[in-house]
């Protein structure tokens, strides 16, 4: 199950606030600005800074 087209609408980057995107292989949410990817665990996107990875 992937995260719904109505969430990742609303969804921004928590560091510079820009739209973040579903990534190629819908397993985590992309950041392209800050270059950061965010993890989405059980159908949740975990949008903490401590918990994203560079690029």
């Amino acid at each position: 199950m992937t995260l719904s087209d109505r969430l990742l609408s609303k969804l921004v980057c928590p560091q510079c606030k820009e739209k973040i995107q579903l990534s190629d292989d819908q397993g985590s949410l992309v950041c392209k600005k800050c270059q950061l990817k965010f993890k989405i665990v059980d159908n949740v996107p975990v949008l903490l800074m401590d918990e994203s990875e560079k690029l």
